[in-house]
């Protein structure tokens, strides 16, 4: 369990790190009997390497006091992929409960995430999925995820890895259960045309109103798509098949003005499940919603450590250690720093995901001021929880003083309580304006 710092007091580049420390350690690792190291020391170097964007060998060999590179990946190589998935979506969920309200309802984005890779494959095939060309390749390690994006905030919901040798539906049929299990009601899944599959929809309509991007491909679906006016209308996939699905068809006719330097009409088909009230055009905005993870994917990439191993599991171990780190970020940004004020919270630009991860990283290095420079900088916080900013002007790392005495009272961070079937246990913060 983990525990946020209190929001009426100091809030330090060591709470900070100690608190990412407290997100990651829970992350199952056997390890290697005999060995005087235990896992929390691993979970340290990975997560160093993360806010470094560098590899585990680069961060042992340039880091004072860690274990050699091979010593961290020989027990990196003990991971169970599906312990690791397991626990790894019960704290990405521990830590977006945290900050959204469960008495709200949601619109949730899935979408899949390639991992470039460049080599062969580790124990077998079914390890690697082809993708477009990107950085120099077309293998990759893939991943299915589920975000929620609100007030800004893109929360990770979900991640699990995907093989080649499985049905991508499989996959999504897993993220949606962990979906399913949230406390707060779901009003829209969104996803793109990788998702447009008979099993993906029929599984989506149980849990909420799916609007799925067609792609344009079969006879049947582009003469739908052939027209100039927008229209609703209904579709049958796999017309002759038993396994036939008739779904509400929402066709978008658009004009590119220009945009990205193209002109003329572009033609977008929809599936438009429990959205049948609304226009096309309308059902077209809705699915605009979920734009907002592509800066996921960018925060993402931001944490995300490199490695030349071949073993997909310790990859997977990585885009998860990144994907708790932005949530924690979110959280700590969203519950501790933010300023309360009328019309909603004030979030503070000076605290970017760059600066939580640069001070993550000076705690760990151990890295002391310049000798004349004694400036601090953090984030200060009266006793009415009202931010008062970032202090300080020096653009090398910084570190704050913060009183013992916010970590002694959990009573005023929170209390827990357990959610769902799948008994989440999740931090209430007891301050609504701390959720959205």
């Amino acid at each position: 369990m983990f525990s946020i710092p209190d929001p009426d007091g100091y809030l330090s580049a060591s709470d900070v790190k100690d608190v990412a420390e407290e997100v990651i350690a829970p992350l199952p690792l056997p390890g290697v009997e005999g060995s005087p190291l235990d896992p929390g020391d691993i979970w340290l170097v990975v997560i160093l390497a993360c806010v470094n964007q560098n590899s585990i060998w680069d961060t042992c060999n340039d880091t004072n006091g860690t274990p050699c590179d091979d010593t961290v990946l020989t027990w990196l190589h003990t991971l169970d992929r599906d312990w690791l998935d397991l626990v790894a979506n019960l704290l990405l969920g521990r830590l977006a409960m945290t900050i959204l309200d469960p008495d709200r309802s949601r619109i949730v984005s899935i979408d899949f995430v390639d991992n470039p890779y460049h080599g062969e494959h580790c124990a077998d095939e079914g390890e690697l999925c082809s993708m477009a060309t990107k950085d120099g390749t077309t293998t990759c390690h893939h991943y299915c995820t589920a975000y929620v994006v609100s007030n800004g905030k893109p929360v990770t919901l979900a991640m699990t890895y995907v093989r080649n040798d499985e049905d991508e539906a499989d996959a999504v049929e897993r993220v949606l259960a962990r979906v399913e299990n949230y406390p707060f009601e779901i009003d829209l899944l969104l996803a793109d045309s990788g998702f447009y599959n008979e099993r993906v929809i029929r599984r989506a309509r149980d849990i909420a109103a799916p609007v799925v991007h067609v792609p344009k491909k079969g006879e049947r679906m582009k003469e739908k798509l052939d027209t100039h006016e927008s229209y609703m209308t209904t579709y049958r996939m796999y017309k002759d098949s038993e396994q036939g699905l008739r779904f509400p068809l929402a066709v978008v006719v658009s004009y590119q003005n220009g945009d990205r330097g193209k002109h003329g009409e572009v033609v977008r088909g929809y599936v438009a499940c429990g959205v049948t009230d609304r226009s096309a055009k309308q059902v077209e905005r809705l699915y605009r919603k979920r734009s907002g993870i592509e800066t996921s994917y960018r925060l993402l990439r931001q944490a995300r450590g490199i490695t030349t191993t071949r073993d997909p599991v310790v990859r997977f171990a990585i885009m998860l250690v990144a994907a708790l780190l932005e949530n924690l970020w979110l959280v700590l940004r969203w519950a501790v720093v933010a300023r309360p004020r009328r019309g909603g919270r004030d979030l503070p630009e000076e605290f970017t995901f760059k600066t939580f991860c640069d001070w993550i990283r000076h705690e760990l290095r151990g890295a002391t001021s310049a000798v004349g420079d004694q400036s601090e900088r953090g984030w200060r916080a009266g006793v009415t929880g009202t931010g008062r900013g970032l202090t300080g002007v020096s653009p090398r790392p910084i570190h704050w003083a913060v009183s013992d005495s916010c970590r002694q009272r959990p009573s005023k961070s929170g209390s827990y309580r357990l959610f769902g079937a799948v008994n989440w246990t999740c931090l209430d913060l007891r301050r609504r304006s701390s959720r959205d």
